[in-house]
């Protein structure tokens, strides 16, 4: 874990089919200190499938599922069965509040509290929010609310938690390809068919040509928001739009172009290989076609405005698996994807976006801008109403949810009076690879950043080396006759190796000092040798 990262804690759930319907797994699949890793063995209680069938038919326009444990029971009940809080209030906050804490109960349970308990000790501790991911495995599951989920009564919901960041994650994943990070937002807004044109012819040009006109000056205007007292700097919002465009003009689009978002507006539907976008009356995009060309573009977030992006296919009232839109997308390496699960109103899904954006050009992670604007739409439409629940963010288990670099990541030049300004010259210093003779990378300022992407000062393309592998760099004492001296600081999955001796030492999450002459190798014993060398210095004996 990078110094700057969140620390994470992942919780996976999965039917055990061999043992009947109703009983699954719950374990941990990733947590900030060894003991966490723990797993549970539980039974889906009928009262929970009787509590989302009636959400079901007071929120939703799907067909309650068939296949949850006991779904016949379930259906037969009436809400006077429904085990609600007595408390007065609309039967719609009663019910949402009891899925919430039905759900937290059956998922958070015996040692999986007390992981998530230690955990956020933890993060407390380093004064940073948990990073919360949940891998639902079960079809069945997947169509459940899990963004509203609360612990006690009149406590947030796990998705509004400022002391929580979640999100929804798989797996079963293609590796990260590297990203590309950015001063900007630069967004592909496509407008594609809407649901009311699919059912009944299209809508004039001109109205589509203002309906993205509109839209492109929400985002851009995100950019430029005054943000005075806010603990970040905005940045620049681009946007380039693509109105019902074939296939072959929106793909032609991405590789042309550098974006790290992808936005659509317009129809969907679902279907088994990540539903189907509308993308005019009779041309369609799936999931899985236009996950080939964000992967290959290195897009970092794809939004979609678009009903049932989140929601699995069916067949004969059976979820697929791993057919819904955001999965897909995620499942072949897109870092983060939001959509939303069920059907959203336009007005909804505008201020939904609009807040999002806002929050990420203030350079907020993509999970923590999605809690802002849920927290948005539950003060605009009510906590009874689900708006706020219908946003559903996906995320890669490897992704840190930076889109935009962080302002406490940008150069700064230091006053020449602070403790930390090296006053000497800096001794030069360079790496070299035996394998190319005459051939070397400076380090230029007293500092270099090694990894895989782009933005280090040596790129090192190996498959064992990571994103930001580590740094090299030049350290003053505050002692008036001291010289400065190089370290190596690795951040790393897989460490940093050094020849001490006759034997290769390994660093990994740590500082050491780097002698003039030492060799090092990024990663793995496989990788390639480099000589670390600082000019006009006699090599370690």
């Amino acid at each position: 874990m990078s110094p700057s990262e969140s620390p994470s804690l992942s919780i996976c759930a999965a039917r055990l089919k061999a043992t009947g319907a109703e009983h699954f797994a719950i374990w941990v699949l990733k947590a900030p200190y060894p003991s966490g890793y723990v797993h549970e063995d539980c039974i889906w209680p009928i009262e929970l499938t009787q509590t989302w069938h009636a959400w079901q038919q007071l929120f939703s326009t799907l067909q309650p599922s068939a296949t949850l444990p006991s779904s016949q029971t379930a259906a037969s009940a009436s809400l006077q069965e429904i085990p609600l809080s007595p408390s007065p209030g609309p039967l719609s906050s009663r019910l949402m509040q009891q899925l919430g804490l039905s759900l937290w109960q059956w998922l958070f349970a015996g040692s999986i509290q007390n992981s998530f308990a230690q955990s956020r000790g933890i993060a407390i501790g380093q004064d940073k929010p948990l990073r919360l991911r949940l891998e639902i495995r079960d079809p069945d599951l997947i169509a459940l609310p899990w963004e509203i989920m609360q612990p006690f009564a009149g406590f947030p919901a796990i998705s509004l938690n400022p002391q929580l960041l979640f999100s929804r994650t798989t797996s079963d994943v293609e590796p990260l390809c590297e990203k590309r990070t950015s001063q900007f937002l630069n967004i592909l807004l496509v407008l594609g068919q809407d649901a009311l044109a699919q059912a009944g012819g299209s809508p004039p040009r001109l109205q589509l040509q203002q309906e993205a006109a509109n839209l492109a000056q929400i985002l851009q205007q995100c950019g430029k928001t005054d943000t005075a007292g806010s603990d970040y700097s905005t940045v620049t919002c681009k946007v380039d739009t693509l109105i019902q465009p074939t296939p072959a003009e929106l793909i032609d689009r991405l590789q042309t172009g550098t974006y790290n978002v992808f936005f659509y507006a317009g129809h969907g539907v679902p279907a088994p290989d990540g539903g189907q976008l509308f993308l005019r009356s009779d041309t369609t995009l799936s999931g899985t076609e236009l996950a080939q060309v964000l992967v290959s573009r290195s897009v970092t977030l794809a939004v979609f405005n678009s009903c049932w992006g989140a929601q699995p296919d069916r067949h004969n009232r059976q979820p697929v698996p791993r057919s819904s839109l955001a999965e897909v997308l995620t499942h072949h390496g897109v870092p983060a994807v939001l959509a939303m699960r069920d059907e959203i109103a336009d007005l909804e899904a505008l201020s939904f976006i609009q807040a999002f954006a806002r929050a990420l050009a203030e350079r907020v992670p993509v999970d923590r801008a999605a809690a802002a604007a849920r927290q948005h739409l539950l003060t605009l439409y009510k906590f009874n109403q689900p708006a706020w629940t219908l946003p559903v963010l996906y995320m890669h288990p490897e992704f840190d949810g930076a889109l935009i670099e962080p302002a406490d990541d940008l150069s700064t030049d230091l006053p020449e009076n602070s403790t930390t300004f090296i006053r000497r010259r800096i001794p030069q210093a360079f790496l070299r690879s035996p394998e190319a003779a005459g051939i070397v990378w400076p380090i230029r300022g007293g500092l270099m950043r090694v990894g895989r992407m782009s933005e280090n000062d040596l790129v090192i393309e190996e498959r064992w080396v990571s994103q930001r592998h580590a740094e090299i760099f030049c350290r003053d004492s505050l002692s008036n006759d001291a010289v400065p001296v190089y370290f190596l600081r690795d951040f790393s999955r897989y460490g940093t190796l050094m020849l001490v001796g006759d034997g290769w030492q390994k660093v990994h999450h740590q500082e050491v000092t780097l002698p003039s002459g030492v060799r090092l190798k990024f990663g793995s014993s496989q990788g390639q040798i480099w000589d670390f060398v600082i000019e006009n210095s006699q090599p370690p004996t």
